[in-house]
């Protein structure tokens, strides 16, 4: 959430920026509103206590019951407006960098760069269903069976291929600094909530658990994140990187397009991500060492792709500033979002309580970052399509075959 003392000194910048991001304006003057009542309310309580405590002393029984029915009726007000006024506050998205281009949706936003060319077949290229089912590799039909619509079985090599990419992202990145770790799957409310992750609405993400407080976890991010929870970190400990490795669920309620089938978009998948918490005058520095990172995984692959910067309208409520790199997809002949990265600034860390104390004693907000080193849907997607070969084989990746122990997928 953004800080109540920067919205009431800040307001029409607040608005400013919460418009570009596609949100309600209203919103701002909503959450100071209630501000206002809130504080009234915390005074006028807070003066009936002394009042209280000082008629005790003087054991004037009448007025002490006067007061007490006072009270009676104004702490359950101010109960009311400080969760009014903490919904409507978590619901002000992060403010957009003044670096993020300004814009609406996705058409607005900004290729950086581009890496290799696209492969010029001399046959005409299969998708990555057609090519999973031939090889024997990828299921969707057991998957929809079993699971439901959106889920898939991978056999032999398409398993290795899987574990490779884990075991490929997290060898580069342990050397890099990162902290390799294995989180939970399931993560609670507050959690899941803080990284930003609705169980609700029309972009809803995260599937919950009947009856507990728990749902499961749409990235690695979000335990990640909860890992720091209520801490205050010494300044000498940051900055802190973590690789995370996690299965991941979504419900991806949302409408989608035509590119949407097979592996671009399921329901379960296992991803590989990078964390890291900052210093707030270091972040936009790890926020480009992550995208670096991502760069170095994809060239290792040998995928041509793009770095695209998000518009204010497509950055979601969590980021100041993204990343995305978009992989060559042949069948779609376009390029499709296979890593994202994020500089969520201290929003995430005040909605999680997640503090550093500097060297002069002063605590304040981290800044926190996530993005994907690697997701075993989409990135599987883009090597079946881009390594096929005429004969129906695929080769595997030159960095990868050490762990998948061939060099063709026939």
């Amino acid at each position: 959430m953004l800080d109540i003392q920067y919205i009431r000194d800040n307001a029409d910048k607040v608005k400013k920026g919460v418009v570009d991001k596609g949100f309600d304006p209203g919103l701002v003057d909503k959450v100071l509103e209630l501000d206002i009542k809130r504080r009234e309310l915390i005074v006028e309580i807070e003066g009936l206590r002394a009042k209280r405590n000082k008629v005790a002393e003087e054991k004037n029984v009448e007025e002490g019951k006067k007061v007490k029915e006072e009270l009676k009726a104004k702490e359950p007000a101010l109960d009311k407006a400080e969760e009014e006024y903490k919904e409507i506050l978590s619901l002000i998205p992060n403010l957009p960098s003044p670096e993020t281009p300004v814009g609406k949706g996705e058409k607005d936003n900004k290729e950086i760069r581009k890496w290799g060319e696209p492969r010029k077949f001399d046959f005409k290229p299969l998708d990555h269903l057609e090519i999973g089912k031939t090889l024997g590799i990828l299921d969707f039909e057991t998957g929809a069976k079993v699971a439901g619509s959106q889920f898939y079985f991978w056999y032999k090599e398409g398993a290795l291929l899987e574990l490779a990419l884990i075991q490929y992202a997290m060898e580069i990145l342990s050397k890099e600094g990162f902290m390799p770790v294995i989180t939970p799957d399931l993560a609670k409310a507050r959690y899941y909530l803080g990284t930003g992750y609705s169980p609700k609405g029309n972009e809803a993400q995260t599937y919950e658990i009947k009856d507990e407080d728990l749902g499961l976890v749409a990235t690695a991010e979000v335990t990640l994140a909860g890992k720091h929870a209520d801490e205050v970190i010494n300044e000498a400990d940051l900055p802190l990187k973590y690789i995370g490795y996690s299965h991941c669920f979504r419900q991806e309620a949302g409408a989608y397009g035509k590119y949407s089938k097979g592996l671009y978009r399921v329901h379960q998948f296992t991803k590989a991500e990078m964390f890291i918490y900052s210093l707030p005058e270091e972040s936009d520095k790890y926020h480009q060492h992550i995208l670096e990172m991502e760069e170095k995984i994809y060239q290792g692959l040998g995928l041509p792709y793009r770095v695209v910067e998000m518009c204010t309208g497509d950055l979601g409520a969590m980021a100041a500033r993204k990343f995305d790199i978009e992989v060559w997809m042949p069948t779609r002949e376009d390029y499709g979002e296979v890593t994202s990265t994020s500089n969520c600034t201290d929003y995430q860390a005040r909605n999680l309580n997640i503090k550093f104390r500097r060297k002069n004693g002063e605590n304040e907000f981290v800044h926190m970052l996530n993005g994907t080193a690697i997701a075993t849907s989409r990135t599987p997607l883009a090597i079946l399509e881009n390594y096929q070969e005429k004969d129906g084989s695929v080769s595997v990746p030159e960095v990868l075959r050490k762990w998948v122990g061939k060099d063709k997928i026939i």
